[in-house]
Protein backbone atom coordinates (compact mmCIF):
# COMPACT_ATOMS: atom_id res chain seq x y z
CA UNK A 1 0.00 0.00 0.00
CA UNK A 2 1.11 3.71 -1.22
CA UNK A 3 3.68 2.21 -3.05
CA UNK A 4 6.25 4.94 -4.19
CA UNK A 5 5.09 6.10 -7.80
CA UNK A 6 6.75 4.01 -10.37
CA UNK A 7 5.81 3.64 -14.00
CA UNK A 8 5.88 0.56 -15.22
CA UNK A 9 7.66 -0.61 -18.53
CA UNK A 10 5.85 -1.33 -21.87
CA UNK A 11 4.06 -4.37 -21.78
CA UNK A 12 5.77 -7.38 -22.63
CA UNK A 13 4.25 -9.91 -24.98
CA UNK A 14 2.34 -12.69 -23.36
CA UNK A 15 1.85 -10.95 -19.94
CA UNK A 16 -1.40 -10.34 -18.53
CA UNK A 17 -1.49 -6.27 -16.86
CA UNK A 18 -4.40 -5.98 -14.39
CA UNK A 19 -4.38 -2.52 -12.95
CA UNK A 20 -7.35 -1.54 -10.60
CA UNK A 21 -8.31 2.21 -10.00
CA UNK A 22 -10.74 2.46 -8.00
CA UNK A 23 -11.70 0.06 -4.96
CA UNK A 24 -8.51 -0.44 -3.16
CA UNK A 25 -8.44 1.16 0.22
CA UNK A 26 -11.96 2.61 0.09
CA UNK A 27 -15.52 1.14 0.01
CA UNK A 28 -16.51 2.33 -3.57
CA UNK A 29 -15.54 3.42 -7.18
CA UNK A 30 -15.17 -0.14 -8.00
CA UNK A 31 -12.46 -0.36 -10.78
CA UNK A 32 -9.60 -2.39 -12.54
CA UNK A 33 -8.38 -2.96 -16.01
CA UNK A 34 -7.05 -5.71 -18.02
CA UNK A 35 -4.69 -5.44 -20.76
CA UNK A 36 -3.60 -8.37 -22.53
CA UNK A 37 -2.27 -7.85 -26.22
CA UNK A 38 -2.79 -4.31 -26.69
CA UNK A 39 -6.52 -4.20 -25.55
CA UNK A 40 -8.12 -3.31 -22.27
CA UNK A 41 -10.89 -5.28 -20.33
CA UNK A 42 -12.88 -3.18 -17.85
CA UNK A 43 -14.35 -4.77 -14.96
CA UNK A 44 -16.74 -2.70 -13.08
CA UNK A 45 -17.44 1.44 -13.22
CA UNK A 46 -18.58 2.58 -9.78
CA UNK A 47 -18.90 5.84 -7.78
CA UNK A 48 -17.77 6.56 -4.20
CA UNK A 49 -20.08 8.82 -2.48
CA UNK A 50 -18.61 12.05 -0.04
CA UNK A 51 -17.91 11.90 3.13
CA UNK A 52 -18.20 15.09 5.75
CA UNK A 53 -14.41 16.84 4.70
CA UNK A 54 -15.30 16.71 1.01
CA UNK A 55 -18.35 18.92 0.97
CA UNK A 56 -20.45 20.13 -1.52
CA UNK A 57 -19.15 16.85 -4.24
CA UNK A 58 -22.01 15.23 -5.64
CA UNK A 59 -19.80 11.88 -6.36
CA UNK A 60 -16.09 10.82 -6.76
CA UNK A 61 -15.14 8.71 -9.83
CA UNK A 62 -12.43 6.57 -10.90
CA UNK A 63 -9.58 8.12 -11.98
CA UNK A 64 -9.48 8.01 -16.05
CA UNK A 65 -6.63 9.08 -16.71
CA UNK A 66 -4.69 5.86 -17.47
CA UNK A 67 -7.36 5.26 -19.78
CA UNK A 68 -8.36 8.56 -21.61
CA UNK A 69 -6.02 7.74 -24.62
CA UNK A 70 -6.55 4.09 -25.21
CA UNK A 71 -10.54 4.42 -25.53
CA UNK A 72 -10.69 2.71 -28.64
CA UNK A 73 -8.90 -0.16 -27.05
CA UNK A 74 -11.30 -0.98 -24.52
CA UNK A 75 -13.23 -3.93 -25.66
CA UNK A 76 -15.93 -3.88 -23.31
CA UNK A 77 -16.91 -3.52 -19.62
CA UNK A 78 -17.92 -6.13 -17.55
CA UNK A 79 -20.29 -5.09 -14.81
CA UNK A 80 -20.26 -7.55 -11.98
CA UNK A 81 -24.04 -6.38 -10.64
CA UNK A 82 -26.00 -3.02 -10.23
CA UNK A 83 -24.98 -1.60 -7.20
CA UNK A 84 -23.79 1.93 -7.32
CA UNK A 85 -20.29 1.27 -6.56
CA UNK A 86 -20.00 -0.89 -8.92
CA UNK A 87 -22.21 1.18 -11.62
CA UNK A 88 -22.49 4.60 -11.13
CA UNK A 89 -19.56 5.91 -13.11
CA UNK A 90 -20.65 3.99 -16.27
CA UNK A 91 -22.15 7.46 -17.53
CA UNK A 92 -18.99 8.90 -17.06
CA UNK A 93 -16.92 6.40 -19.03
CA UNK A 94 -19.76 6.43 -21.92
CA UNK A 95 -19.63 10.59 -21.96
CA UNK A 96 -16.08 10.01 -23.16
CA UNK A 97 -16.75 7.28 -25.67
CA UNK A 98 -19.86 5.98 -26.18
CA UNK A 99 -20.19 2.76 -28.07
CA UNK A 100 -18.07 1.00 -25.55
CA UNK A 101 -19.96 -2.39 -25.14
CA UNK A 102 -21.51 -3.01 -22.03
CA UNK A 103 -21.45 -6.70 -20.68
CA UNK A 104 -23.45 -8.22 -17.91
CA UNK A 105 -26.64 -9.87 -16.32
CA UNK A 106 -30.38 -9.00 -17.51
CA UNK A 107 -30.86 -6.97 -13.99
CA UNK A 108 -27.48 -5.06 -14.19
CA UNK A 109 -27.97 -3.91 -17.65
CA UNK A 110 -32.03 -2.56 -17.25
CA UNK A 111 -30.36 -0.83 -14.26
CA UNK A 112 -27.47 0.70 -16.16
CA UNK A 113 -29.74 1.29 -19.36
CA UNK A 114 -32.30 3.80 -17.03
CA UNK A 115 -28.92 5.64 -15.35
CA UNK A 116 -28.05 6.33 -19.18
CA UNK A 117 -31.20 7.00 -19.99
CA UNK A 118 -31.04 10.42 -17.98
CA UNK A 119 -27.59 10.70 -19.49
CA UNK A 120 -29.40 10.59 -23.19
CA UNK A 121 -26.57 7.68 -23.60
CA UNK A 122 -28.07 4.65 -25.78
CA UNK A 123 -25.44 1.93 -25.16
CA UNK A 124 -24.18 -1.17 -26.73
CA UNK A 125 -24.93 -3.77 -24.40
CA UNK A 126 -24.20 -7.74 -24.16
CA UNK A 127 -26.60 -9.51 -21.45
CA UNK A 128 -24.92 -12.59 -20.44
CA UNK A 129 -25.86 -15.35 -17.66
CA UNK A 130 -24.23 -18.14 -15.16
CA UNK A 131 -22.32 -20.39 -17.04
CA UNK A 132 -22.16 -18.46 -20.05
CA UNK A 133 -18.72 -17.66 -21.90
CA UNK A 134 -17.99 -15.36 -24.38
CA UNK A 135 -14.76 -14.30 -25.90
CA UNK A 136 -14.34 -10.67 -25.77
CA UNK A 137 -11.20 -9.27 -28.11
CA UNK A 138 -7.98 -11.40 -26.47
CA UNK A 139 -10.25 -12.21 -23.47
CA UNK A 140 -12.10 -15.16 -22.96
CA UNK A 141 -14.89 -14.15 -20.15
CA UNK A 142 -16.94 -17.32 -18.03
CA UNK A 143 -19.68 -16.01 -15.95
CA UNK A 144 -19.80 -17.25 -12.82
CA UNK A 145 -23.11 -17.15 -10.31
CA UNK A 146 -22.71 -15.66 -6.87
CA UNK A 147 -25.28 -14.44 -4.07
CA UNK A 148 -24.96 -10.74 -3.24
CA UNK A 149 -27.64 -8.14 -1.97
CA UNK A 150 -28.79 -7.56 -5.06
CA UNK A 151 -29.98 -10.34 -8.03
CA UNK A 152 -28.22 -11.09 -10.89
CA UNK A 153 -24.84 -9.97 -9.68
CA UNK A 154 -21.77 -12.81 -11.21
CA UNK A 155 -18.25 -13.24 -10.98
CA UNK A 156 -16.14 -13.51 -13.83
CA UNK A 157 -13.54 -15.54 -14.82
CA UNK A 158 -11.03 -14.43 -17.08
CA UNK A 159 -8.47 -16.24 -19.32
CA UNK A 160 -5.76 -15.17 -21.39
CA UNK A 161 -2.74 -17.20 -22.50
CA UNK A 162 -0.85 -15.78 -19.18
CA UNK A 163 -3.51 -17.30 -16.96
CA UNK A 164 -6.59 -16.94 -15.69
CA UNK A 165 -7.78 -14.67 -13.37
CA UNK A 166 -11.14 -14.76 -11.29
CA UNK A 167 -12.79 -11.74 -10.03
CA UNK A 168 -15.33 -12.14 -7.56
CA UNK A 169 -17.07 -8.41 -7.68
CA UNK A 170 -19.39 -8.55 -4.50
CA UNK A 171 -20.08 -12.24 -2.71
CA UNK A 172 -21.21 -13.98 0.08
CA UNK A 173 -22.21 -17.70 0.37
CA UNK A 174 -25.73 -17.35 1.63
CA UNK A 175 -26.83 -20.91 1.49
CA UNK A 176 -30.59 -20.00 2.09
CA UNK A 177 -31.10 -17.09 -0.35
CA UNK A 178 -34.47 -15.33 -1.16
CA UNK A 179 -34.47 -16.64 -4.57
CA UNK A 180 -32.57 -19.68 -4.10
CA UNK A 181 -29.66 -18.58 -6.79
CA UNK A 182 -26.37 -19.61 -4.54
CA UNK A 183 -23.23 -18.88 -5.14
CA UNK A 184 -21.75 -21.45 -7.48
CA UNK A 185 -19.21 -22.94 -5.47
CA UNK A 186 -18.93 -26.44 -7.65
CA UNK A 187 -17.78 -23.50 -10.43
CA UNK A 188 -15.64 -22.23 -7.84
CA UNK A 189 -14.27 -25.92 -7.22
CA UNK A 190 -13.82 -26.48 -11.20
CA UNK A 191 -11.91 -23.19 -11.88
CA UNK A 192 -9.74 -24.38 -9.05
CA UNK A 193 -8.95 -27.52 -10.92
CA UNK A 194 -8.21 -25.62 -14.03
CA UNK A 195 -5.82 -23.45 -12.03
CA UNK A 196 -6.50 -19.61 -10.88
CA UNK A 197 -3.40 -17.98 -11.57
CA UNK A 198 -4.63 -14.52 -9.77
CA UNK A 199 -7.80 -14.37 -7.53
CA UNK A 200 -9.35 -10.90 -7.73
CA UNK A 201 -11.70 -11.28 -4.19
CA UNK A 202 -14.16 -9.05 -2.38
CA UNK A 203 -12.53 -7.93 1.07
CA UNK A 204 -15.40 -5.84 2.48
CA UNK A 205 -15.90 -8.25 5.33
CA UNK A 206 -12.70 -9.92 5.74
CA UNK A 207 -12.06 -8.56 9.07
CA UNK A 208 -15.45 -10.37 10.08
CA UNK A 209 -15.07 -13.70 12.04
CA UNK A 210 -17.19 -16.81 11.21
CA UNK A 211 -20.45 -16.63 8.14
CA UNK A 212 -22.70 -13.90 7.28
CA UNK A 213 -26.03 -14.57 8.26
CA UNK A 214 -28.62 -15.13 5.34
CA UNK A 215 -30.88 -12.57 4.51
CA UNK A 216 -34.07 -14.78 5.23
CA UNK A 217 -33.24 -13.96 9.15
CA UNK A 218 -34.44 -10.40 8.64
CA UNK A 219 -38.15 -11.47 7.46
CA UNK A 220 -39.27 -12.54 10.81
CA UNK A 221 -37.50 -9.35 12.70
CA UNK A 222 -39.37 -7.30 9.88
CA UNK A 223 -42.32 -8.93 9.97
CA UNK A 224 -42.46 -8.54 14.02
CA UNK A 225 -41.84 -4.95 14.09
CA UNK A 226 -44.07 -3.61 11.16
CA UNK A 227 -46.91 -6.21 12.62
CA UNK A 228 -46.14 -4.01 16.19
CA UNK A 229 -46.23 -0.45 14.53
CA UNK A 230 -49.22 1.36 15.83
CA UNK A 231 -48.76 3.61 13.07
CA UNK A 232 -47.14 4.45 10.28
CA UNK A 233 -43.92 2.66 9.06
CA UNK A 234 -40.80 4.21 7.06
CA UNK A 235 -38.07 1.81 5.87
CA UNK A 236 -35.15 3.33 4.38
CA UNK A 237 -32.74 1.09 2.53
CA UNK A 238 -30.37 1.47 -0.45
CA UNK A 239 -32.55 1.86 -3.51
CA UNK A 240 -31.38 -1.76 -5.54
CA UNK A 241 -31.85 -3.73 -2.54
CA UNK A 242 -34.37 -6.12 -4.17
CA UNK A 243 -33.84 -8.51 -1.86
CA UNK A 244 -34.51 -6.31 1.50
CA UNK A 245 -37.68 -4.50 -0.35
CA UNK A 246 -38.99 -8.26 -1.37
CA UNK A 247 -38.54 -8.64 2.82
CA UNK A 248 -40.83 -5.18 3.48
CA UNK A 249 -43.54 -5.82 0.81
CA UNK A 250 -44.25 -9.24 1.90
CA UNK A 251 -44.46 -8.22 5.43
CA UNK A 252 -46.65 -5.15 5.01
CA UNK A 253 -49.18 -7.61 3.08
CA UNK A 254 -48.91 -10.28 5.83
CA UNK A 255 -50.57 -7.37 8.05
CA UNK A 256 -52.37 -5.30 5.64
CA UNK A 257 -50.48 -2.56 5.16
CA UNK A 258 -49.69 -1.30 1.21
CA UNK A 259 -46.18 0.06 0.24
CA UNK A 260 -45.39 3.63 -1.24
CA UNK A 261 -42.06 4.14 -2.69
CA UNK A 262 -40.11 7.37 -2.05
CA UNK A 263 -37.20 8.45 -4.15
CA UNK A 264 -36.86 8.60 -7.76
CA UNK A 265 -34.06 5.94 -7.53
CA UNK A 266 -36.18 4.04 -5.33
CA UNK A 267 -39.18 4.06 -7.76
CA UNK A 268 -36.80 3.17 -11.28
CA UNK A 269 -34.85 0.58 -9.81
CA UNK A 270 -38.03 -1.58 -8.16
CA UNK A 271 -39.97 -0.86 -11.30
CA UNK A 272 -37.38 -2.66 -13.35
CA UNK A 273 -37.09 -5.35 -10.95
CA UNK A 274 -40.83 -5.77 -11.14
CA UNK A 275 -41.09 -5.72 -14.63
CA UNK A 276 -38.18 -8.46 -14.90
CA UNK A 277 -39.69 -10.66 -12.40
CA UNK A 278 -36.92 -10.45 -9.45
CA UNK A 279 -39.96 -8.84 -7.25
CA UNK A 280 -42.83 -10.29 -6.49
CA UNK A 281 -45.33 -7.78 -5.97
CA UNK A 282 -49.29 -8.99 -4.41
CA UNK A 283 -51.76 -7.22 -6.47
CA UNK A 284 -53.00 -4.24 -4.94
CA UNK A 285 -50.10 -3.73 -2.51
CA UNK A 286 -48.25 -0.92 -4.26
CA UNK A 287 -49.89 2.64 -4.32
CA UNK A 288 -48.75 6.02 -5.33
CA UNK A 289 -47.07 8.10 -2.50
CA UNK A 290 -49.59 11.00 -2.92
CA UNK A 291 -52.15 8.73 -2.45
CA UNK A 292 -50.88 6.76 0.20
CA UNK A 293 -51.28 10.12 2.31
CA UNK A 294 -55.03 9.17 2.24
CA UNK A 295 -54.89 6.01 4.30
CA UNK A 296 -54.99 5.57 7.75
CA UNK A 297 -51.81 5.40 9.34
CA UNK A 298 -51.63 1.49 10.83
CA UNK A 299 -52.31 0.70 7.00
CA UNK A 300 -49.19 2.30 5.12
CA UNK A 301 -45.80 1.45 4.78
CA UNK A 302 -43.61 4.19 3.06
CA UNK A 303 -40.14 2.15 1.32
CA UNK A 304 -37.43 4.97 0.89
CA UNK A 305 -33.54 6.13 0.16
CA UNK A 306 -31.72 7.91 2.39
CA UNK A 307 -30.00 5.10 4.43
CA UNK A 308 -26.68 6.81 4.66
CA UNK A 309 -27.23 10.22 5.93
CA UNK A 310 -27.39 11.51 2.45
CA UNK A 311 -28.60 15.40 2.96
CA UNK A 312 -30.72 15.51 -0.37
CA UNK A 313 -32.18 11.95 0.16
CA UNK A 314 -35.68 11.48 1.46
CA UNK A 315 -34.75 10.26 5.10
CA UNK A 316 -32.90 13.31 5.75
CA UNK A 317 -35.42 15.55 4.51
CA UNK A 318 -37.99 14.12 6.71
CA UNK A 319 -36.02 14.23 9.72
CA UNK A 320 -35.42 17.68 8.94
CA UNK A 321 -39.19 18.70 8.30
CA UNK A 322 -38.36 18.85 4.69
CA UNK A 323 -40.73 16.65 3.08
CA UNK A 324 -44.09 16.00 2.24
CA UNK A 325 -44.47 13.12 4.99
CA UNK A 326 -43.40 14.71 8.24
CA UNK A 327 -42.42 11.54 11.05
CA UNK A 328 -43.86 12.37 14.30
CA UNK A 329 -44.88 10.18 17.70
CA UNK A 330 -45.94 6.73 16.97
CA UNK A 331 -44.50 6.25 13.70
CA UNK A 332 -41.86 3.40 13.37
CA UNK A 333 -38.61 4.07 10.87
CA UNK A 334 -36.56 1.22 10.40
CA UNK A 335 -32.81 1.81 8.62
CA UNK A 336 -32.02 -1.51 7.37
CA UNK A 337 -28.64 -1.40 5.64
CA UNK A 338 -25.51 -0.85 6.81
CA UNK A 339 -23.06 2.06 7.48
CA UNK A 340 -20.49 2.56 4.66
CA UNK A 341 -17.79 3.58 6.78
CA UNK A 342 -17.35 7.51 6.43
CA UNK A 343 -20.97 7.75 6.46
CA UNK A 344 -21.49 7.00 10.90
CA UNK A 345 -22.12 10.86 11.79
CA UNK A 346 -24.27 11.56 9.07
CA UNK A 347 -26.15 8.23 9.70
CA UNK A 348 -26.70 9.02 13.60
CA UNK A 349 -27.68 12.76 12.77
CA UNK A 350 -30.70 11.11 11.03
CA UNK A 351 -31.09 9.26 13.90
CA UNK A 352 -31.39 12.21 16.60
CA UNK A 353 -33.51 13.98 14.31
CA UNK A 354 -36.48 11.27 13.52
CA UNK A 355 -35.68 10.25 17.71
CA UNK A 356 -36.55 14.35 18.16
CA UNK A 357 -39.42 13.56 16.12
CA UNK A 358 -41.27 11.05 18.18
CA UNK A 359 -40.03 8.27 15.47
CA UNK A 360 -39.28 5.14 17.02
CA UNK A 361 -35.66 4.07 15.01
CA UNK A 362 -35.08 0.62 14.32
CA UNK A 363 -31.49 -0.02 13.24
CA UNK A 364 -29.05 -2.33 13.13
CA UNK A 365 -27.54 -2.07 16.40
CA UNK A 366 -30.57 -2.52 18.19
CA UNK A 367 -32.48 -5.52 16.26
CA UNK A 368 -31.16 -7.73 13.43
CA UNK A 369 -32.79 -5.29 10.42
CA UNK A 370 -29.80 -5.91 8.00
CA UNK A 371 -27.39 -8.45 7.18
CA UNK A 372 -24.71 -8.01 4.90
CA UNK A 373 -24.16 -8.87 1.68
CA UNK A 374 -20.40 -9.71 1.38
CA UNK A 375 -18.73 -13.01 2.97
CA UNK A 376 -17.44 -12.84 6.11
CA UNK A 377 -13.86 -14.29 7.23
CA UNK A 378 -15.27 -18.00 7.64
CA UNK A 379 -16.73 -17.91 3.87
CA UNK A 380 -13.63 -16.23 2.50
CA UNK A 381 -11.42 -19.02 3.77
CA UNK A 382 -13.65 -21.61 1.95
CA UNK A 383 -12.98 -19.85 -1.10
CA UNK A 384 -9.69 -20.18 -0.67
CA UNK A 385 -9.25 -23.83 0.10
CA UNK A 386 -11.36 -24.22 -3.03
CA UNK A 387 -9.61 -22.58 -5.79
CA UNK A 388 -6.35 -22.78 -4.20
CA UNK A 389 -5.35 -19.81 -6.40
CA UNK A 390 -1.57 -18.84 -7.48
CA UNK A 391 -1.76 -15.16 -6.77
CA UNK A 392 -4.07 -12.96 -4.42
CA UNK A 393 -4.86 -9.72 -5.04
CA UNK A 394 -7.86 -8.52 -1.96
CA UNK A 395 -9.90 -5.13 -3.52
CA UNK A 396 -12.79 -3.91 -2.36
CA UNK A 397 -12.26 -2.73 0.99
CA UNK A 398 -10.58 -0.31 3.44
CA UNK A 399 -7.00 -0.60 3.57
CA UNK A 400 -7.46 -2.76 7.18
CA UNK A 401 -9.49 -4.89 5.00
CA UNK A 402 -7.05 -5.43 2.59
CA UNK A 403 -4.69 -6.65 5.11
CA UNK A 404 -6.96 -8.91 6.97
CA UNK A 405 -7.89 -10.84 3.86
CA UNK A 406 -4.19 -11.00 2.70
CA UNK A 407 -3.81 -12.69 6.09
CA UNK A 408 -6.49 -14.96 5.60
CA UNK A 409 -5.14 -16.26 2.14
CA UNK A 410 -1.56 -16.64 3.91
CA UNK A 411 -3.36 -18.96 6.79
CA UNK A 412 -5.45 -21.26 3.90
CA UNK A 413 -0.76 -21.51 2.69
CA UNK A 414 -0.43 -19.19 0.34
CA UNK A 415 2.71 -17.52 0.48
CA UNK A 416 3.39 -13.69 1.44
CA UNK A 417 5.07 -12.70 -1.86
CA UNK A 418 2.16 -14.23 -3.76
CA UNK A 419 -0.82 -11.99 -1.38
CA UNK A 420 -0.35 -8.48 -3.10
CA UNK A 421 -1.85 -5.68 -0.98
CA UNK A 422 -1.67 -2.98 -3.49
CA UNK A 423 -3.40 0.76 -4.02
CA UNK A 424 -5.47 2.31 -6.72
CA UNK A 425 -3.06 2.69 -9.20
CA UNK A 426 -0.93 -0.56 -8.42
CA UNK A 427 0.27 -2.35 -11.65
CA UNK A 428 0.15 -6.13 -11.43
CA UNK A 429 1.77 -8.05 -14.40
CA UNK A 430 0.76 -11.94 -14.74
CA UNK A 431 2.53 -14.33 -16.45
CA UNK A 432 3.57 -18.21 -16.16
CA UNK A 433 1.57 -18.16 -12.38
CA UNK A 434 3.18 -15.46 -11.12
CA UNK A 435 2.03 -12.11 -10.16
CA UNK A 436 4.17 -8.96 -10.02
CA UNK A 437 3.61 -5.29 -8.96
CA UNK A 438 5.34 -3.97 -12.19
CA UNK A 439 4.69 0.09 -11.31
CA UNK A 440 2.72 2.62 -9.16
CA UNK A 441 0.00 5.00 -11.22
CA UNK A 442 -0.67 8.28 -9.69
CA UNK A 443 -4.42 8.12 -9.29
CA UNK A 444 -6.51 10.86 -8.00
CA UNK A 445 -10.01 11.83 -6.70
CA UNK A 446 -12.26 12.89 -9.78
CA UNK A 447 -15.08 14.72 -8.40
CA UNK A 448 -18.72 15.51 -9.70
CA UNK A 449 -20.31 18.68 -8.34
CA UNK A 450 -23.52 19.77 -9.94
CA UNK A 451 -22.54 19.74 -13.65
CA UNK A 452 -18.85 19.91 -13.28
CA UNK A 453 -16.50 16.90 -13.77
CA UNK A 454 -13.27 16.50 -12.73
CA UNK A 455 -12.58 20.10 -12.24
CA UNK A 456 -12.88 20.59 -8.44
CA UNK A 457 -9.63 19.96 -7.07
CA UNK A 458 -8.36 19.05 -3.26
CA UNK A 459 -7.44 22.90 -3.11
CA UNK A 460 -10.98 23.82 -3.71
CA UNK A 461 -12.73 21.34 -1.04
CA UNK A 462 -9.82 22.66 1.59
CA UNK A 463 -10.65 26.04 0.89
CA UNK A 464 -14.89 24.93 1.45
CA UNK A 465 -13.79 23.53 4.84
CA UNK A 466 -12.05 26.61 5.50
CA UNK A 467 -15.13 28.92 4.82
CA UNK A 468 -17.22 26.04 6.58
CA UNK A 469 -15.26 26.15 9.78
CA UNK A 470 -13.35 29.35 10.17
CA UNK A 471 -15.13 32.02 8.11
CA UNK A 472 -14.37 34.65 5.47
CA UNK A 473 -12.95 38.10 6.03
CA UNK A 474 -12.25 40.17 2.93
CA UNK A 475 -10.44 43.41 2.95
CA UNK A 476 -10.65 46.24 0.84
CA UNK A 477 -8.01 49.44 0.45
CA UNK A 478 -7.80 51.78 -2.60
CA UNK A 479 -4.31 53.33 -3.42
CA UNK A 480 -3.51 55.92 -5.19
CA UNK A 481 -1.50 54.23 -8.19
CA UNK A 482 1.51 57.19 -8.13
CA UNK A 483 1.96 57.45 -4.63
CA UNK A 484 0.91 54.37 -2.99
CA UNK A 485 -0.86 56.35 -0.50
CA UNK A 486 -4.51 55.27 0.78
CA UNK A 487 -7.23 57.13 -0.62
CA UNK A 488 -10.14 54.55 1.07
CA UNK A 489 -10.23 52.18 3.24
CA UNK A 490 -9.09 49.54 5.02
CA UNK A 491 -13.02 48.18 4.72
CA UNK A 492 -13.15 45.08 6.85
CA UNK A 493 -16.24 42.95 5.88
CA UNK A 494 -15.89 38.99 7.95
CA UNK A 495 -18.79 36.42 8.02
CA UNK A 496 -18.95 32.97 9.71
CA UNK A 497 -16.37 34.37 12.07
CA UNK A 498 -18.94 35.13 15.03
CA UNK A 499 -17.78 38.57 16.06
CA UNK A 500 -19.32 42.05 14.65
CA UNK A 501 -17.35 43.73 12.12
CA UNK A 502 -15.98 46.19 14.71
CA UNK A 503 -13.68 44.04 16.29
CA UNK A 504 -11.82 44.81 13.30
CA UNK A 505 -11.01 48.21 14.23
CA UNK A 506 -8.00 47.41 15.80
CA UNK A 507 -6.57 45.96 12.99
CA UNK A 508 -7.29 48.36 10.75
CA UNK A 509 -4.50 51.17 11.58
CA UNK A 510 -1.66 48.04 11.15
CA UNK A 511 -3.06 47.90 7.71
CA UNK A 512 -2.52 51.00 7.09
CA UNK A 513 0.80 51.03 8.45
CA UNK A 514 2.06 48.15 6.40
CA UNK A 515 0.84 49.63 3.16
CA UNK A 516 2.75 53.15 3.89
CA UNK A 517 5.87 51.18 5.08
CA UNK A 518 5.34 49.52 1.33
CA UNK A 519 4.73 52.48 -0.20
CA UNK A 520 7.62 54.13 1.27
CA UNK A 521 9.51 51.57 -0.38
CA UNK A 522 8.09 51.70 -3.98
CA UNK A 523 6.15 48.75 -3.62
CA UNK A 524 3.37 49.42 -6.35
CA UNK A 525 2.42 45.58 -7.42
CA UNK A 526 -1.10 44.87 -6.99
CA UNK A 527 -0.53 41.40 -5.86
CA UNK A 528 2.73 42.41 -3.60
CA UNK A 529 0.13 44.53 -1.72
CA UNK A 530 -2.47 42.36 -1.28
CA UNK A 531 -0.26 39.84 0.47
CA UNK A 532 0.91 42.78 2.62
CA UNK A 533 -2.84 42.89 3.81
CA UNK A 534 -3.51 38.80 3.86
CA UNK A 535 0.04 38.78 6.06
CA UNK A 536 -1.44 41.70 8.80
CA UNK A 537 -5.02 40.99 9.24
CA UNK A 538 -4.12 37.03 9.47
CA UNK A 539 -1.08 37.31 11.94
CA UNK A 540 -4.10 39.81 13.97
CA UNK A 541 -6.85 37.59 13.71
CA UNK A 542 -4.55 34.07 14.42
CA UNK A 543 -2.93 35.74 17.76
CA UNK A 544 -6.77 37.50 18.98
CA UNK A 545 -9.12 35.53 17.53
CA UNK A 546 -7.93 32.42 17.85
CA UNK A 547 -8.75 31.14 14.00
CA UNK A 548 -7.51 31.15 10.75
CA UNK A 549 -10.54 32.28 7.97
CA UNK A 550 -10.30 32.77 4.46
CA UNK A 551 -8.83 35.95 3.55
CA UNK A 552 -9.59 37.81 0.52
CA UNK A 553 -7.67 41.28 -0.05
CA UNK A 554 -8.45 43.66 -2.68
CA UNK A 555 -6.10 46.16 -3.52
CA UNK A 556 -7.69 48.74 -6.18
CA UNK A 557 -5.57 51.44 -7.93
CA UNK A 558 -7.20 54.62 -8.14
Amino acid sequence: MNLPLAEPEALAPGTLRVTPLGGLGEVGRNMTIFEYDGKILVVDCGVLFPEEHQPGVDLILPDFEPIKDRLDDIVGVVLTHGHEDHIGAVPYLLRLKGDIPLIGSGLTLALVEAKLKEHRIKPFTLTVKEGQREQVGPFDLEFVAVNHSIPDALAVAIRTPAGMVLATGDFKMDQLPLDGRITDLRAFARLGEEGVDLFLVDSTNADVPGFTPTERSIGPVLDQVIGKAPRRVIVASFSSHVHRVQQVIDAAHAHGRRVAFLGRSMVRNMTIAEQLGYLKVPDGVLIDYKKARDLPDDQIVYMSTGSQGEPMAVLSRMANLDHAIEPGPGDTVILASSLIPGNENAVYRVIDGLTKLGANVVHKANARVHVSGHAAAGELIYCYNILKPKNVLPVHGEYRHLIANAKLAQDTGIDEERTIVGSNGTVIDLKDGVARVAGQLDIGFVYVDGSTVGEITDADLKDRRILGEEGFVSVIVVVDSTTGRIISGPEIHARGVAEDDSVFDDVAPKIVAALKEAASNGVRDNHALSQIVRRTIGRWVNQKLRRRPMIVPLVIEA
